[in-house]
């Protein structure tokens, strides 16, 4: 995993190819183009690129319009105007008449580093998830990111795409399958099941690697849709391996750890960990600073998975 790239930048870039092969694309921005990355496409087609300025909430509802009139819309902000500002016009102008509106959300988390707990959204997912008629994506990384783009635009319906202004590594490649809802195992193992989403997706196969070393059999799960849930994972996750830990760049509180315990509890008899924020906001500081002070890293994941596989009946 040497290789790094943001994956708002994977993002911009994947717009504009797509805009290449689909002329009832159409792309939204709120006066962030060069931070969400939409710019690329904006410089490609500015016949087919709003801007309609620091207005969220217009934005939405004008890109519900817009779709109901034929095209296929992605708006793009931070996620926390996105999620946050805009969620009564997501759930009532996109969600509630399931307009076909891709909502493109960047800087989520912590790795948005400096721009602080006011920019840094550890909520979104949860917010997101919980609309109906939402499918909720977060890819592990940049080349995952072009593929959940393209699938994105061919589904019917509003999506939500988490992107990261932080490069990161580059775990997945050009064989690696997406499918909305289906996940992908990218390491296989016996002892433990790590089901990971986005940046911390590469974490999750270090933290592989590291148990490994302990002999411990660590099976490394991308669930980069968070909704639909791949339950049949998670379900075949718990039966083979015994034990789970989910890791996410987002609260514990409804975001990917809720949603697989959700599943859990529904029969399913195996020790669970979720590592991520601990009901915190952010704070400015260095991303990896940043991951180590809200326990985002290998670390954690590999002592979350110790302790239940420790729990084993």
């Amino acid at each position: 995993m040497a290789e790094k790239k943001s994956t708002r930048i994977a993002y911009g870039e994947a717009l504009a190819k797509l805009g290449a092969v689909d002329d009832k694309v159409l792309v939204c921005d709120a006066d962030l183009a060069h931070a969400t990355m939409t710019a690329f496409f904006a410089d490609q087609y500015p016949d087919r690129f709003y801007n309609f300025g620091i207005a969220e909430g217009n934005m939405m509802t004008s890109s519900a319009a817009l779709a109901q009139s034929g095209y296929t819309v992605f708006a793009s902000t931070f996620a926390v105007f996105g999620a946050g500002r805009a969620f009564e016009q997501i759930r009532n102008a996109i969600c509630y008449s399931k307009a076909n509106v891709k909502i493109g959300c960047s800087h989520a988390g912590p790795s948005c580093g400096e721009d602080g707990g006011s920019h840094q959204a550890v909520e979104d997912i949860g917010l997101m998830r919980g609309l109906p008629n939402m499918t909720v994506l977060v890819p592990a990384d940049a080349a995952e990111m072009e593929k959940a783009v393209f699938a994105a635009a061919k589904f019917q319906g509003p999506v939500y795409i988490r992107t990261g202004r932080l490069p990161t590594d580059i775990c997945t490649d050009e064989s690696t399958p997406f499918e909305i809802g289906k996940a992908n195992v990218l390491r296989d193992g016996k002892d433990v099941a790590i089901i990971a989403c986005g940046i911390m997706v590469p974490q999750a196969i270090i933290a592989a690697d590291k148990l490994a070393e302990k002999g411990i059999s660590a099976r490394v799960i991308d669930m980069h849709t968070i909704k639909p849930l791949d339950v049949e994972a998670v379900k075949a996750a718990a039966k083979e391996c015994g034990a789970v830990v989910t890791a996410e760049e987002h609260s514990i509180i409804n975001g990917l750890g809720s949603a697989v315990a959700e599943v859990l509890a529904d029969g399913m008899n195996a020790p669970f960990e979720r590592v991520g924020i601990m009901d915190r906001f952010g704070q400015s500081g260095k991303p990896q600073k940043l991951f180590e002070a809200y326990g985002l890293t290998d670390k954690e994941i590999v002592e979350a998975s110790e302790r239940v596989i420790a729990r084993k009946a």
